[in-house]
C-alpha cells in the first residue's frame, strides 16, 4: 500500500515522503496513529500545503531572528554585581540575566535557552556570548561584568 507521511517516522521517512509499506502496517499502524494517509491525489496535495505553509513559517521566524540579530550583535552589556574582598562574585551571572539586560537595554525578548553560555559567569571581566537566534542564525554580544559601586 502506497502511503504519505504526515510526521517522521524512523526508518521510514520524513514528513511528505510517499513510501510503500504492508496493508496490515499502515492499516493498524500508520494511519491510525496519525503518521500517514493513504496516497490519494487529495491527500498528497493536502500534505504538500502543509509543507508549504511550514516552509513559510520558517522564513518568517528566520526573518525575525535577523531583525534581532542588526540589533544586538557586537554591542555591549554591562552588568554590576556584589563582589567579595578576592574579586569573586557573590553569586554568578547566568543566562537569565543576560536575557534579561537585553530585554531592558534593547527592547528584545531573548529566551535564556538560546543564550549559548556554558558555565555561570563568576568573575570581573569581559566574556563574548553567542546567542543562537535561529538554527541558522548567530549573534554575538560581548558582556562586561563590573563589580558594583558600594
Amino acid at each position: 500500500m502506497r502511503v504519505i507521511l504526515t510526521k517522521d517516522v524512523e526508518g521510514w521517512g520524513t514528513i511528505g515522503d510517499i513510501i510503500e509499506v504492508k496493508d496490515g502496517f499502515a492499516r493498524n499502524y500508520l494511519i491510525p496513529k496519525g503518521f500517514a494517509y493513504p496516497a490519494t491525489d487529495n491527500y498528497v496535495r493536502m500534505v504538500q500545503n502543509i509543507l508549504k505553509q511550514k516552509a513559510r513559517k520558517l522564513e518568517k521566524e528566520k526573518e525575525k531572528a535577523n531583525e534581532i540579530k542588526e540589533k544586538i550583535d557586537g554591542q555591549e552589556i554591562v552588568l554590576k554585581k556584589k563582589v567579595g574582598l578576592t574579586g569573586k562574585l557573590y553569586g554568578s551571572v547566568t543566562a537569565a540575566d543576560i536575557a534579561q539586560k537585553l530585554k531592558e537595554e534593547f527592547g528584545t525578548e531573548i529566551d535564556r535557552k538560546k543564550i549559548m553560555l556554558r558555565n555561570p559567569i563568576r568573575d570581573i571581566g569581559v566574556y563574548t556570548i553567542k546567542i543562537r537566534l535561529h538554527p541558522e542564525v548567530t549573534a554575538t554580544i560581548k558582556v562586561n561584568v563590573q563589580p558594583e559601586e558600594q
